[in-house]
C-alpha cells in the first residue's frame, strides 16, 4: 500500500512538472501571395507593411539611396509512406516493405521598393511550387 502511494504522488508531481514548462503555443502567420496581392498597397508606410509581413531579410538600397525590402522565403514540405506486411515472422522470417516518399519545395520572393518618404511606390513577387 505504501508503494502504490508513493508511486501515485510520483505521477502527480512528475505530470505538475511537465505542464508547468510547457510552451505557449504560436500561430505562425505565413507570408503568402494573397496577403501580399491583398493588403500591401502603394503610398503604405514601411511601419505598416512591416506589421503586415514582418521584418524582411534584406535591406538594400537603389541609385537614388531609397530603401529596398526583399522578403525571400523557402519552404520544404515531405512526406514519407511506408506499408509493411509481415508474413509468419515466428516461422518464416519474412518480411516485405514498401515505402515512397513526395517532396514538394516552394519559394515566394517579394521586392518592395519605397520613396523618399518610406512610403511603398512599388511592389513585385514571385511565386513557384515545384
Amino acid at each position: 500500500m505504501k508503494h502504490t502511494w508513493m508511486a501515485i504522488t510520483l505521477c502527480l508531481a512528475v505530470g505538475a512538472t511537465g505542464c508547468a514548462g510547457a510552451p505557449a503555443e504560436i500561430k505562425e502567420d505565413r507570408l503568402t501571395v494573397g496577403k501580399v496581392q491583398g493588403e500591401v498597397k502603394v503610398g503604405m508606410p514601411a511601419s505598416q507593411v512591416a506589421e503586415l509581413l514582418g521584418s524582411p531579410n534584406i535591406v538594400t538600397t537603389d541609385e537614388k539611396r531609397r530603401e529596398v525590402w526583399i522578403y525571400d522565403k523557402v519552404s520544404t514540405d515531405r512526406v514519407d509512406a511506408a506499408r509493411s506486411s509481415f508474413a509468419g515472422i515466428i516461422i518464416l522470417g519474412a518480411d516485405a516493405r514498401e515505402s515512397s516518399s513526395s517532396q514538394r519545395q516552394r519559394t515566394l520572393t517579394i521586392i518592395i521598393k519605397y520613396d523618399e518618404d518610406k512610403k511603398v511606390r512599388d511592389f513585385a513577387y514571385n511565386y513557384t511550387q515545384f
